[in-house]
C-alpha cells in the first residue's frame, strides 16, 4: 500500500508520511548542506534506530548515534545537557540535523534538543509507538519535565518531516499500544466522531496493530492534529482543544512519578473532563466515554483519596492563565469549549464521580 502524506500547514509546513517502507524517504527531508545527522534513540531498544541509521549512512551522511533512557526518564534537563555536550563533541553545526526515533518521550526530547542547540537545527521525527505517531511527534511542540510538572520547559519547533513506519507497531507491547488509543479516542470526541464509530464497531480490532481499521484510525487522528496545529502552532487559541483530558492526566502522571502510561492517564482525564462537561450543564457524553474506554481496556477511575494532592498538581498546569484554571470541555460531540476558573466544588464533585 502506498504512503499517505498528511500536510501540516503554517509558517513552516511539513508532511507526516504514513505507511510501510517510508524510511527510504528520510534522506529527502533534509535541507541542502547537511553533513552530520545525530540520531537520538532509547538505549533500551538498541535495534530500533538501526534501519534509520542504515538509511542515513547509505545516503552518505555521517551518523552520530546518541542514546537516552526510555520513557519519561529521558525528559530531564540532565539528559538534555548531556546531549548538547555530545552534539558539540560530534561537531554538529547549524546546517546539520537531528533525528528522533522512538516513543513520545524520545521525540519530545529530540525536538527540544534540536530547538535549543545553536538556537535551532532541523529535526526529523520517526515515531515508533502509536502514541507518538498520532500525537507526540506531530505539531512542533517539544518539552522536558521538571520536578514541578510535565513539559513545563519547552520550545516550538516544527519538524522538517515526520515518518510513521507502521511496521514498527507490530513489536509494540499490547499495553503500550492500547494506551496510545487514548489519544486516538480523544481525537474522536473533540473533532472526528467517525473515529469513535470505527472503534465502537470493533473494539477488539482497535487494540491490534493488524486490526481492520488501524491505518484509518491513525490517519484520521493525525489529520485532526494537523488541522489544529497548522492553524495555531503556539497554542494561542484553537490548539488548546488538544488538551482535552490532559489537565487531570498530567496531575496523575506527576502523582505516579511518571510510572503510569500517558495514555492511561489521559483516559482517566477524559472521563473527568466529561464529568465536568455534564456537571457544568454542557454535553453529557459520560456514558459513551466510559463505554469506549472500557471497551478497549483503558482505565476510567483513580484513587478516591488522591484529590487534594492532584488538585495541587493541577495548579501548576501550563494551560493556566495567571491564577485562573482552564479546562477543555465538550459543548457537544466534536464541539470543544473552555471552562475557565470553575468553582472548587464543581472540580471536586467531578472527581468524586471518577473515584475508585
Amino acid at each position: 500500500m502506498s504512503a499517505t502524506r498528511i500536510p501540516v500547514r503554517g509558517d513552516s509546513p511539513y508532511d507526516v508520511v504514513v505507511g510501510t517502507g517510508v524510511l527510504a524517504e528520510l534522506p529527502t527531508l533534509f535541507k541542502p548542506g547537511v553533513r552530520t545527522v545525530a540520531v537520538i534513540a532509547p538505549e533500551t531498544l538498541p535495534g530500533i534506530s538501526l534501519p534509520v541509521r542504515e538509511a542515513l549512512a547509505g545516503a552518505g551522511y555521517e551518523v552520530a548515534e546518541l542514546t537516552v533512557p526510555d520513557g519519561e526518564r529521558a525528559k530531564t534537563v540532565e539528559v538534555a545537557a548531556r546531549l548538547w555536550s555530545e552534539l558539540g563533541r560530534r561537531g554538529v553545526t547549524r546546517s546539520d540535523a537531528v533525528v528522533g526515533v522512538g516513543g513520545g518521550a524520545t521525540t519530545d526530547l529530540a525536538g527540544f534538543v534540536a530547538g535549543t542547540w545553536l538556537r535551532g537545527v532541523q529535526v526529523v521525527l520517526v515515531p515508533t509507538t502509536l502514541l507518538a505517531m498520532v500525537d507526540a511527534a506531530v505539531g512542533g511542540k517539544n518539552g522536558i519535565d521538571t520536578p514541578e510538572g510535565k513539559n513545563l520547559v519547552g520550545t516550538f519547533l516544527p519538524p522538517a518531516g515526520v515518518l510513521c513506519e507502521l511496521s514498527t507497531l507490530a513489536g509494540l507491547p499490547r499495553a503500550d499500544y492500547v494506551a496510545g488509543l487514548a489519544e486516538v479516542i480523544k481525537g474522536g470526541f473533540i473533532a472526528d466522531p467517525e473515529i469513535l464509530r470505527l472503534i465502537e464497531a470493533d473494539p477488539e480490532g482497535a487494540t491490534r496493530p493488524d486490526g481492520p481499521h488501524t491505518r484509518e484510525l491513525i490517519e484520521r487522528k493525525i489529520r485532526v492534529k494537523a488541522d489544529v496545529v497548522g492553524a495555531d502552532l503556539r497554542e494561542a487559541g484553537l490548539r488548546e482543544i488538544l488538551n482535552y483530558g490532559h489537565t487531570l492526566a498530567h496531575a496523575i502522571e506527576r502523582e505516579e512519578h511518571y510510572g503510569i502510561r500517558h495514555g492511561e492517564a489521559v483516559a482517566i482525564g477524559m472521563v473527568y473532563a466529561a464529568e465536568l462537561s455534564r456537571l457544568s450543564g454542557r454535553a453529557d457524553l459520560v456514558g459513551r466515554t466510559r463505554s469506549i474506554l472500557t471497551g478497549v481496556g483503558l482505565p476510567i477511575a483513580y484513587r478516591a483519596g488522591a484529590w487534594p494532592r492532584l488538585r495541587e498538581h493541577m495548579r501548576l498546569d501550563k494551560k493556566n492563565r495567571g491564577a485562573k484554571q482552564r479546562f477543555v470541555v465538550l459543548d457537544a460531540l466534536a464541539a470543544p469549549g473552555r471552562l475557565e476558573d470553575p468553582a472548587e466544588e464543581l472540580l471536586e464533585a467531578a472527581y468524586k464521580e471518577i473515584s475508585a
